[in-house]
């Protein structure tokens, strides 16, 4: 896995998006440091805390954060496509960051679980125990693409920007207009 995130850091690179991650050991630096093979953008978000990793080597853009929902929130605010590769923690990823935006109405971004093998068992688990028991919708499976390629993961993702991009120009979208009373 850890040289499918590199590659997979490097092809998304190469492709002209940044790569953001954890900034830690394991899959995390794999995915920096295939960013930085092809002189791309390769971010970690830190999280200060005692006895914790620090930013790892491949890392050209490095940002410590304090607080976890803060640091979430930077993952989510500039992302494009979550890729999720297995790890030995848990991923670093949300499911409230899969839906669309409520400023926005596009839709959801892509998730790309990483490994098939080893997702199969919570698709599954979705589509009997959540889906049976009506805790989430047909179309949330959607949300999930399984893949075991880079090409197939990058390609995923590339088409789905494309669907989800508008011709509507953001500057003309509306926007609330703030009062003076509203400051008061």
């Amino acid at each position: 896995m850890y040289d499918a995130a590199r590659a997979f850091g490097r092809a998304a690179a190469d492709a002209g998006f940044a790569v953001i991650t954890g900034g830690g050991p394991g899959i995390m630096e794999a995915a920096n440091r295939g960013a930085l093979d092809a002189n791309g953008t390769s971010v970690g978000c830190n999280i200060e805390l005692p006895y914790e990793q620090h930013l790892n080597t491949y890392v050209n853009l490095g940002i410590d954060f304090r607080y976890f929902f803060v640091r979430k929130t930077m993952f989510v605010k500039y992302a494009e496509a979550f890729v999720v590769f297995p790890a030995d923690s848990a991923p670093s990823t949300s499911c409230s960051s899969a839906h669309p935006r409520p400023d926005r109405q596009d839709p959801a971004l892509p998730i790309v679980l990483f490994g098939t093998d080893y997702w199969n068992g919570l698709i599954e688990w979705l589509r009997g125990s959540a889906l049976g028991e009506h805790k989430i919708s047909p179309t949330d499976l959607d949300l999930f693409y399984l893949s075991d390629d880079v090409d197939d993961t990058l390609a995923h993702i590339t088409t789905a920007i494309a669907e989800r991009a508008t011709s509507q120009d953001p500057r003309e979208e509306p926007h609330v207009q703030v009062q003076k009373s509203d400051a008061q």
